[in-house]
């Protein structure tokens, strides 16, 4: 399995831990010490050494913060987690709803002046200005990691192996996306930190991060077309010559001073480069890690590649389904439906781990939006109840996501009415036409109408970038509120509207689609329209649907679906999971 059920952290780890650091805080000279979900490079996913705010407060969750002061300890988290906190942390710390509030102010009323203490590797250059534009009568003051110094079974540095993505599925050169990107640089060299921006312009992967194919290391893209990596060279042992001339290969202590020895300006995104390495350099340009919209941009192999790995998860999905709807009520656990589902993926003989961990969310697990099932916390999914599972794999060729709510026994009405107005969001966003230079803050109300008009919506956006074999979650597009960056054609996207009952139920329903050209209309005015392609062919549970909550055009998108998901996945599964596909299809 690569999966396991072991609770990581707990609340009654917290106190000790809280009383440990406010003694180191105090020994420093610090009294207020900021503790982010985050490590050096500045992506979303974390090591386990790296991985302080959880063993810190035992909060999990993918993004947030503590800022502990001598009387007060704050652990902001957004509209994702707010049910999810409040189990995993003691009373010694206090939820913080964030964004809303944000630290800045949150500290400015905790500590009316002081000493701010960050680790400069994990404070990016525009989190630090954020801060310092609310914190006038405070110092914030750079020292080592206070954290680090109490922890004192502090998981090692991750040297996993680096192996080359083939040509065939990258689909471009690593040499042509050098000269490419640097020809447009706006200085004589950038620095790159995100790991998965790293892997795809030198067409590698890795194994630093759980569930994600990234290494660990930085790198500085020089303008005259070559690559300066700094990385642990025992991680390169296996790549021959895939590097070539182009690339030089440094050990990771080597930044720094070559950063110091440059001459010129030097090109960061603010928004991913730590403080660390800002305070280094004398004269920067600030503009977006160069990589990170060509890497959204899938090409052609990337794209097919992606295609096949969805028909192929999909057959694993239906296998899964198949089997979940026969078992005997009130037998399975949550467990064991996070096991059955990563059995028919490995049946596969092709997945390359699991996307991110598995959601088995059942009955009111299922309101808490990313609930991880621990041995501690696994439920039996019982009669009436709706599961909510949200998986994906990482296939050599792609990267899936996908979330299926489904029906255990019958269910009530509210539950059918309230899956119902999720599933018109999904398919507002399935069958969307719109102008080109649209981006994600523009069409995620699409995605909720439904679920505004009955008084009702969701606490995270409608949809995140995917990657192509790399992250789960990849920008700078996203259909949500915050999304800034229009959209363009090549760029994948989950469709993922959702509602939660707390205490009761949860409901998600999630395919990926990827932004395409759409054909010109008849007297069509605009210059240039997109659409989106459906990538994800798995039936949704139509026993869940009340047809008379949808227009006609929504029936006929939902039946037109099931249809090209019989199509395209019957020849793909056998026997009793293509009986049941071909139940599941059938028309409403």
């Amino acid at each position: 399995m690569f999966q396991n059920f072991e609770q990581s952290a707990s609340p009654e780890q917290g106190p000790e831990r809280l009383l440990s650091l406010r003694e180191v805080m105090a020994a420093a000279k610090v009294d207020a010490f900021l503790v982010p979900r985050a490590d050096a490079h500045q992506g979303e996913y974390v090591a386990p050494r790296d991985d302080r705010l959880a063993w810190l407060t035992g909060f999990t969750g993918s993004a947030g913060w503590c800022v502990a002061t001598a009387d007060r300890a704050g652990v902001f988290i957004d509209g994702r987690y707010r049910v999810q906190v409040r189990s995993q942390v003691a009373d010694v710390f206090e939820p913080v709803d964030w964004p809303e509030v944000s630290l800045g102010d949150w500290i400015a009323k905790a500590l009316v002046e002081g000493v701010v203490g960050f680790d400069s590797w994990l404070l990016s250059v525009d989190q630090f200005r954020a801060l310092d534009r609310k914190l006038e009568t405070h110092e914030l003051r750079a020292v080592p990691n206070l954290v680090d110094s109490i922890w004192q079974d502090q998981p090692a540095a991750p040297m996993g192996e680096v192996f080359a993505q083939p040509l065939d599925l990258a689909g471009e050169r690593h040499e042509a996306k050098i000269n490419r990107l640097a020809a447009d640089l706006k200085a004589q060299a950038c620095v790159v930190t995100l790991p998965d921006s790293i892997a795809w312009l030198l067409n590698i992967r890795g194994s630093d991060i759980p569930r994600n194919p990234v290494p660990h290391g930085f790198a500085i893209l020089h303008k005259e077309g070559r690559v300066s990596l700094y990385m642990a060279a025992q991680k390169l042992e296996g790549l021959g010559d895939h590097f070539g001339a182009l690339v030089n290969v440094q050990p990771v202590e080597a930044l720094l001073p070559a950063l110091k020895a440059l001459d010129g300006a030097v090109q960061i995104d603010p928004a991913s480069c730590p403080i660390a390495v800002a305070d280094v350099l004398t004269d920067t340009i600030e503009a977006p890690d160069p990589c990170l919209l060509p890497k959204a941009l899938k090409n052609f192999a990337e794209l097919n590649g992606s295609r096949a790995a969805h028909l192929r998860d999909a057959a694993a999905m239906v296998r899964f389904l198949s089997w979940l709807d026969v078992q005997p009520l009130g037998t399975l656990t949550e467990i064991d439906v996070v096991e059955k589902l990563e059995a028919e993926r490995r049946a596969t003989n092709a997945l390359r781990d699991i996307s991110f961990e598995t959601i088995s969310g059942a009955g009111p697990n299922g309101a808490i939006v990313h609930y991880r099932v621990t041995k501690s916390t696994n439920r039996t999914v019982k009669e009436g109840e709706l599961l909510l599972v949200d998986s994906g794999g990482q296939y050599v060729d792609g990267t899936t996501d996908i979330t299926r709510t489904v029906a255990i026994g019958q269910v009530g009405g509210e539950e059918i009415r309230a899956f119902t107005l999720v599933l018109k969001g999904m398919i507002a966003i399935s069958n969307l036409r719109y102008p080109a230079g649209m981006a994600g803050r523009d069409l995620d109300a699409l995605a909720r109408i439904a679920l505004w008009q009955n008084g009702l919506d969701y606490g995270h956006g409608s949809g995140h970038g995917v990657g192509s074999y790399l992250s789960v979650h990849e920008g700078p597009q996203r259909l949500a509120r915050t999304g800034t960056v229009p959209f363009e054609a090549g760029m994948i996207l989950s469709n993922e509207p959702g509602f939660y009952k707390e205490g009761a139920f949860g409901i998600r329903i999630e395919n990926l689609i990827v932004v395409e050209q759409a054909p010109a209309l008849p007297g069509q005015t605009v210059p240039q329209m997109l659409r989106f392609e459906t990538l994800t062919w798995v039936p949704i549970d139509t026993r869940l649907v009340d047809p008379d909550l949808l227009t006609q055009d929504e029936r006929d998108w939902l039946n037109k679906y099931h249809s090209e998901v019989l199509r395209r996945i019957a020849p793909l599964v056998e026997g009793g999971a293509k009986d049941w596909l071909s139940e599941a299809c059938r028309a409403i």
